[in-house]
C-alpha cells in the first residue's frame, strides 16, 4: 500500500480522490512554438513516414510545408479562429493541415472519414466552418460527390465565392485531388498559392497566438442524441500529448507506427503531437488500419513504438500467426479504447516485444488521456486497472448525491485540471450539464485502490437494472471473455416487461472455434448470480464499431429491440 504522504497518487483520506505530481511542469506553449522547437532540436532527424506513398519528412521540412500550407490559408483569408474542417483518412495533407491551422491560429475541426451526409451538414454548419479540406474519396465513401450534393453551387461559383444553402458558412472546398472540377480547390494548389511563404509575416502570426486559444473543435460519437463539439486549446493538447508520451519513455530514437485514426485524439494529440513533444518519428502504415500493413511497416522501419485498441492487437497478433515479421525492434506503446484481455497482454509482452506497453484512459473532453499506466507496472495491473492519474490532474469518484466515495467502492469518475475542455462548441446547456466548479463529469463508472490504481467498471449510462438489481455490463464482458472460444463479449441492456430490463450478450467467436449460445449460458451458470447470466445470447461475425474501435452498444441494441419484436 502507497503511503499519501509520500505518494502523490495515493488516495487522499482514505477517499475515492487522487492528484497527480506536479512534475514534469506545465508547457504554456502553443502548437507552433512545439513544432518550431522540434525542428530547430531535431531538423535533420526523420519526422514523418507514411509507407503506402513513400513519403517522408524531416522536421525541418516538416516545418517548411506546414508554412508554405499555412500561406496558403492566409491567400484564402482563413484567420485567427476561423473554422477549418479537415474530412481525410490519415494521410500526409491530414498532418500538414493540423499543423498550418495551428500556425495561423484557425480551428481545426476534426471531422470523422465515417460520416455521410447528414453528419458532415450537422459538422460544418454547428461549427461554422469556412474551408473544407477533404480526400476525394476513401473506402465505400466518396467525398467529392458528397460535397457536391450538399453544395451543388459550387458547379457554378468560383473558388472562394460559394454561397450554398445548405452550407451557408462555407466558402472554400479543398479537396486532395488534381482536378477535383469547377468551384473545388485541388490541396496542392492551396499549397502553391504561396510559395515564397513569408516566415516572418507567419512568425508574427504566432506571436500573437495564446497558449489557451481554441485550436480544435473534435466530435463525440454522439451515441445519444446530436454529436457535441468538444473544443479543446493549445495548453490542453500539447501538455497531454508531452504528458502521455513521458509515460512510454518516448525520445528522440523512437520511430511511433501510428495506425489509430487521424481525426480522434489517440492519432493526432497522443501520437502527432505526443511524438513531436520528443523528437520521435512518425509511422504511418497506411490510409487506415490493417493487420498486415502494420507488421510490415514494423518490420521495414524498425519501429519502437505502437498504438492500438484491443481489437486492432487481437487482429495483429492472428496476422503474426499467419505470417511471422521480424518486428523485435518493438519496445513500447500504448492501449487504449477497451479493457485489455491478460492472454493479449502476455502475447503483445512476449510474440510483438512490447514488453513495455501502457494502458491510458480518458475522454475527448479531457484532451484525451486522466489515467495510464507506468511501463513498470506488473502486466497484472496493466489489464485490470488503467493505471494511476497523470501529471496536474485531479479525479475523484461520486455516488449519485456527489460525495466522494471511499477509496475502492464504485463511483462516477470527476476531472479537474489543465486538461479540461473549454466546452462544448456552441452548446453552453450541453457544457453546464457535463461540467460543474471545473469538474468534468465523465459518466464512467469506475473504482480507485488504496495505491491508486484506477478501474473503470462501466457506463453510468450502460448499468442495466433489473428487477431492482443494478448491473454492470463490464463485469459480465470481463467474465465471458475468459472462455477460450470468446474473442470478444458485449453486454447490454434490452427492454423488458416484467423486469424493466434483461440482460443481452453479443458474443464474437475465436476464430474457428464451434461456439453456441448454450456453450456461452454453461460457462455462466453457478459461476455468476443467476440475475447476471444473459436472458439473451447471440453468436456474431463482428460487432458494429466507431472509427476508433469501441463497439457501439446503442447500435446492438437498436438491432435486438427489433428482433425480439418480432418474435
Amino acid at each position: 500500500m502507497t503511503d499519501p504522504q509520500t505518494d502523490p497518487t495515493a488516495p487522499i483520506d482514505g477517499l475515492s480522490h487522487v492528484r497527480g505530481p506536479s512534475e514534469p511542469p506545465l508547457q504554456h506553449i502553443t502548437i507552433p512554438a512545439l513544432l518550431r522547437q522540434a525542428a530547430e532540436r531535431h531538423g535533420s532527424r526523420e519526422a514523418l513516414v507514411f509507407t503506402d506513398t513513400g513519403i517522408r519528412m524531416t522536421y525541418a521540412e516538416l516545418a517548411r510545408q506546414t508554412d508554405r500550407l499555412a500561406a496558403g490559408l492566409l491567400e484564402l483569408g482563413v484567420g485567427k479562429g476561423d473554422r477549418v474542417g479537415i474530412w481525410s483518412p490519415n494521410r500526409c495533407e491530414w498532418v500538414l493541415t493540423q499543423f498550418a491551422t495551428a500556425r495561423i491560429g484557425a480551428i481545426l475541426v476534426t471531422i470523422n472519414p465515417a460520416y455521410r451526409l447528414a453528419e458532415l451538414e450537422y459538422a460544418l454548419n454547428k461549427t461554422g466552418c469556412k474551408v473544407l479540406i477533404a480526400a476525394e474519396s476513401f473506402k465505400s465513401s466518396r467525398y467529392l460527390e458528397m460535397i457536391r450534393e450538399l453544395a451543388p453551387e459550387l458547379a457554378a461559383a468560383a473558388p472562394g465565392r460559394l454561397a450554398a444553402a445548405r452550407l451557408p458558412a462555407l466558402r472554400h472546398a479543398v479537396v486532395m485531388a488534381a482536378e477535383p472540377g469547377p468551384g473545388v480547390l485541388p490541396f496542392e494548389t492551396l499549397q502553391e498559392m504561396s510559395a515564397g511563404a513569408d516566415t516572418a509575416a507567419l512568425d508574427a502570426i504566432s506571436a500573437g497566438l495564446a497558449p489557451d486559444d481554441a485550436i480544435n473543435i473534435q466530435f463525440t460519437s454522439g451515441t445519444t442524441g446530436l454529436p457535441k463539439g468538444a473544443t479543446l486549446t493549445h495548453f490542453n493538447i500539447v501538455n497531454n500529448a508531452r504528458f502521455v508520451t513521458s509515460r512510454i519513455k518516448l525520445t528522440g530514437a523512437d520511430r511511433l507506427l501510428i495506425p489509430v485514426p487521424l481525426y480522434h485524439c489517440f492519432g493526432m494529440v497522443m501520437g502527432v503531437l505526443g511524438a513531436v513533444s520528443k523528437g520521435a518519428a512518425m509511422v504511418f502504415p497506411g490510409e487506415a488500419f490493417e493487420p498486415a500493413a502494420v507488421l510490415d511497416a514494423a518490420a521495414a522501419e524498425r519501429a519502437t513504438a505502437l498504438y492500438g485498441v484491443p481489437t486492432m492487437f487481437v487482429a495483429m497478433l492472428q496476422e503474426l500467426d499467419r505470417a511471422p515479421r521480424n518486428i523485435s525492434s518493438l519496445r513500447t506503446g500504448i492501449m487504449a479504447g477497451a479493457p485489455c484481455p491478460i492472454e493479449i497482454m502476455r502475447r503483445m509482452n512476449t510474440d510483438m516485444h512490447m514488453q513495455e506497453v501502457t494502458i491510458c484512459y480518458g475522454m475527448t473532453e479531457t484532451a484525451p488521456v486522466s489515467f495510464q499506466s507506468f511501463t513498470t507496472d506488473p502486466a497484472e495491473k496493466r489489464c485490470t486497472t488503467v493505471g494511476r492519474v497523470h501529471p496536474h490532474l485531479e479525479v475523484k469518484a461520486v455516488d449519485g448525491e456527489g460525495r466522494t466515495v471511499p477509496a475502492g467502492e464504485r463511483g462516477e469518475l470527476l476531472v479537474r485540471g489543465y486538461s479540461v475542455m473549454q466546452g462544448y462548441w456552441d452548446d453552453p446547456a450541453a457544457t453546464e450539464a457535463a461540467s460543474s466548479d471545473g469538474w468534468m463529469r465523465t459518466g464512467d463508472l469506475a473504482t480507485i485502490d488504496s495505491d491508486g490504481f484506477c478501474s473503470i467498471t462501466g457506463r453510468l449510462k450502460d448499468m442495466i437494472i433489473r428487477g431492482g438489481e443494478n448491473i454492470y455490463p463490464r463485469e459480465i464482458e470481463e467474465f465471458l471473455i475468459r472462455h477460450p472460444q470468446i474473442a470478444d463479449a458485449q453486454v447490454f441492456g434490452v427492454p423488458d416487461e416484467k423486469f424493466g430490463e434483461q440482460v443481452c450478450a453479443w458474443i464474437v467467436p475465436a476464430p474457428g472455434a464451434g461456439l453456441d449460445e448454450e456453450a456461452v449460458l454453461s460457462h455462466c451458470r453457478g459461476q455468476i448470480a443467476h440475475f447476471k447470466i444473459p436472458q439473451y445470447v447471440r453468436i456474431v461475425p463482428e460487432l458494429p464499431m466507431t472509427a476508433t474501435g469501441k463497439p457501439q452498444k446503442f447500435k446492438m441494441r437498436e438491432i435486438m429491440v427489433q428482433q425480439l419484436a418480432t418474435v
